[in-house]
């Protein structure tokens, strides 16, 4: 049975977009495409810090007025909120002033928002993903699903052949049941085919090995709920090797659409660090990834306010 919670992450009755309006070009039709999916409503927040609103008089000297920057955004966002209506989806610009991270967070709380859709920025000098603060903080804050569009995601391409594949990488925690439930709910919903993998790390001894691949393969194949094993097509795959690289790799040969991660809430430096799993398949993949925080699948499956660690890679 699908866990108290899942339906409507997999199926959102509204939808945040936090653009800095660099990214929206990127942003919206996916925003708009999910939004007509599921009938959701769309909302589009630009956040003004003091930075970005400093004007100079004609004295030459710099100071704070948020008018002019507040009357620009509404206006270049104003496009976007017409052809999402013209799509027949309610959409409301917010623009606000103060700490980004912050402000998505209280937006997301008052408007009751199920997924926020966020962008990164582009890689540095040393091939770097820069992530930046406000998504890292959002990624760690926000108690809902977080759809992030990195530097080599694709959007716009050919559609492929079938139904569209989506990847569920799961470290088969104790919560992994909880996430588990949100994939396949989202790939029913959507049509899509779900792959669901395991990655264990390389061991010297071969026959050990095999049994922990068995004992991953049938914990992966009991993860399926069963009143959705009949309505999506599930595969299960279990990898030997570095996470992260297993992971990019199956989703490059499975061509999938999305990629659903888990993130561990407990060590956000691990799961966000430079060389941490999140932060390498944000910075890699060509598709979109959706994360959650480890306790917000099971204070959404109704068991108690703290949370179960969900140590999702």
């Amino acid at each position: 049975m699908l866990e108290p919670g899942s339906h409507r992450w997999s199926k959102p009755a509204s939808i945040l977009v936090a653009t800095d309006l660099g990214d929206i070009d990127r942003l919206f039709p996916i925003a708009l495409e999910q939004a007509v999916e599921s009938g959701a409503r769309l909302f589009i927040l630009h956040v003004l810090t003091s930075t970005n609103s400093v004007v100079v008089d004609p004295g030459g000297l710099p100071y704070y007025n948020p008018t002019e920057a507040i009357d620009y955004a509404e206006k270049f966002l104003a496009s976007y909120c017409a052809e999402a209506r013209r799509a027949s989806v309610h959409c409301e610009v917010l623009v606000r002033e103060g700490a980004a991270s912050q402000q998505i967070l209280s937006v997301v709380r008052q408007r009751q928002i199920d997924r926020v859709l966020l962008g990164t920025r582009s890689r540095g000098k040393w091939g770097k993903l820069l992530l930046g603060s406000v998504a890292e903080q959002v990624l760690r804050s926000v108690p809902v699903p977080v759809l992030t569009l990195g530097p080599e995601a694709h959007t716009g391409d050919a559609a492929v052949d079938g139904p569209p594949a989506i990847l569920h990488a799961t470290s088969l925690s104790k919560a992994s049941h909880a996430t588990a439930a949100l994939a396949c709910e989202i790939a029913r919903s959507s049509g899509g085919r779900l792959m669901m993998l395991h990655v264990l790390a390389p061991s010297k001894g071969g026959a050990a090995n095999q049994e922990a691949i068995d004992r991953a393969s049938h914990t992966l194949a009991e993860l399926i709920p069963a009143d959705l094993a009949c309505q999506c097509s599930c595969t299960t795959r279990v990898a030997k090797g570095n996470v992260a690289i297993e992971i990019l790799a199956e989703a490059a040969q499975s061509k999938a659409g999305l990629i659903i991660l888990g993130a561990a809430h407990s060590s956000p430096i691990n799961s966000l660090a430079k060389e941490g799993t999140v932060y390498r398949v944000l910075a890699h993949a060509h598709c979109p990834v959706l994360t959650l925080r480890e306790q917000d699948v099971t204070m959404e499956s109704g068991s108690r306010s703290e949370g179960l660690a969900l140590h999702e890679y």
